[in-house]
């Protein structure tokens, strides 16, 4: 599957290094971007509204969000000096962050998120970069427990988007249950019945009809298409950064958590589509470029972008892993960001049109995970990891109060983030649990008959 083929043909969208026709790998892009447009966005607007910018800031850093994350998905395609996996691993802003700058912009301003980031991001990318120092202590079974839980923790994110998105006024209401079932009714239709590469384009088929049900019952904002300008530019540093040491240290931490996030879809992409194990190489580059676009992306006075989990279900449904047909929904992603109208209109997409999507892709994730799982083998060793670590990590997080005796700082980082919890907990047993806990169960069997 990752073998190079020999001319251009649309088959090449299931090889990772395959020439493709430009033209016919657009719409295979463009189902990548519908799938995380929202959620490239939303952090911002959330950040945005709890630091007190304005109107005119938060849709000026919509547009450098779009370009930083087709820049970062392009560096991860096709790798920029030691950044970059050359894997098919799109990047987004990161929701990772969005509680500790909620906590960070309204105590020390904007410009403390743009310092921290700035730090944060330098951090990060170092770790990547020397990645084989440490890499050991991840071993497999480390990696499949965090991919079961970034797929178990996007489950809510998939309900909540089916359900007209969190917050919105008509969250459950009658128009997003149609929504949401009609675009998944025909994603599962479309991909039982089309033929070939078509069935690849399941995801974007059931979009491009909830949209269409979306206009004709007035659930489309397009008041949102008012007063667009034609071209729009990222400024350089338009935020002085604070580097405040509080919260350097705090968003340092979230950025240890969404290295971990990285690894787990580096590792869920590489095991699902290519059936083998992320190299060292791969890692690599993938946290560097997570770290140092992170950076990139602070100076223009935006937020930090990370791998979008979303993308991976993705890419384990429809196994198009083409690293030109993703380079496209890159292009789509800036261009989007130069020409404020393209984002416009695909910012328009209901939210729950988007649930309906997404619930399949985030399910795909989960098994993946547990593919992962299985494929470390059920060892005694493997299963207590396991088993304590999801149920440590998913089940604690249900119940965020658990953490009220802890200082600020920590309940930020691990009351409501299950991932940073399965992370934590299964690196710990994987280092103090012994490697031979088969062979001594069997002896004390053998003793006790």
């Amino acid at each position: 599957m990752t073998k190079k083929q020999g001319g251009s043909s649309i088959e090449n969208i299931y090889s990772l290094d395959g020439k493709v026709p430009i033209l016919k790998s657009i719409p295979f892009g463009l189902q990548h971007i519908l799938a995380m447009f929202v959620a490239n966005i939303a952090p911002i607007m959330i950040v945005t509204a709890a630091s007190n910018l304005t109107v005119q800031e938060t849709a000026s850093l919509i547009q450098t969000a779009m370009i930083v994350a087709g820049i970062g998905t392009l560096v991860q395609l096709f790798t920029m000096w030691k950044l970059g996996a050359r894997l098919p691993i799109v990047m987004g802003i990161s929701f990772t962050f969005v509680s500790v700058f909620c906590y960070v912009g309204p105590q020390w301003g904007y410009g403390a998120i743009i310092g921290a980031v700035i730090v944060g991001g330098i951090i990060e990318g170092l770790l990547g970069l020397f990645a084989k120092y440490w890499r050991k202590i991840l071993s497999p079974i480390v990696s499949a427990c965090v991919v079961t839980a970034i797929g178990f923790s996007l489950l809510s994110v998939g309900a909540n988007s089916f359900a007209g998105g969190v917050g919105s006024a008509d969250f459950g209401s009658s128009e997003s249950w149609i929504l949401g079932s009609i675009t998944l009714v025909c994603c599962i239709l479309f991909n039982i019945f089309a033929k070939g590469h078509l069935k690849q384009l399941s995801v974007l088929f059931g979009l491009v009809v909830g949209y269409i049900v979306a206009l004709c019952i007035g659930k489309v904002d397009l008041s949102v298409l008012n007063d667009i300008s034609i071209v729009s530019l990222p400024k350089l540093m338009p935020y002085k950064p604070i580097f405040n040491i509080s919260a350097i240290v705090s968003v340092t931490m979230i950025f240890l958590v969404s290295a971990t996030e990285t690894i787990g879809d580096t590792s869920a992409m590489t095991n699902t589509v290519l059936g083998r194990e992320a190299t060292e190489k791969e890692i690599s580059g993938s946290l560097a470029c997570d770290g140092f676009i992170s950076s990139l992306s602070a100076c223009f006075g935006c937020m930090p972008i990370t791998s979008f989990s979303q993308n991976v279900g993705l890419l384990a449904m429809t196994k198009v892993i083409n690293r030109i047909t993703i380079a496209t929904g890159a292009g789509i992603l800036i261009i989007s960001g130069i020409f404020p109208a393209i984002g416009a209109i695909l910012a328009t997409l209901p939210e729950a049109v988007l649930g309906g999507c997404t619930i399949i892709m985030f399910g795909n994730i989960v098994i993946s995970g547990l593919q992962m799982i299985g494929a470390c083998g059920f060892t005694q060793r493997n299963i207590t990891i396991a088993a304590m670590s999801l149920s440590i990590g998913l089940g604690f997080t249900q119940v965020p109060d658990m953490f009220n005796i802890f200082p600020d700082i920590i309940r930020t980082i691990f009351a409501e983030n299950c991932v940073a919890v399965v992370f934590i907990t299964s690196l710990i047993l994987n280092l103090v649990m012994p490697q031979n806990m088969e062979t001594n169960t069997k002896k004390q069997n053998a003793d006790t008959e």
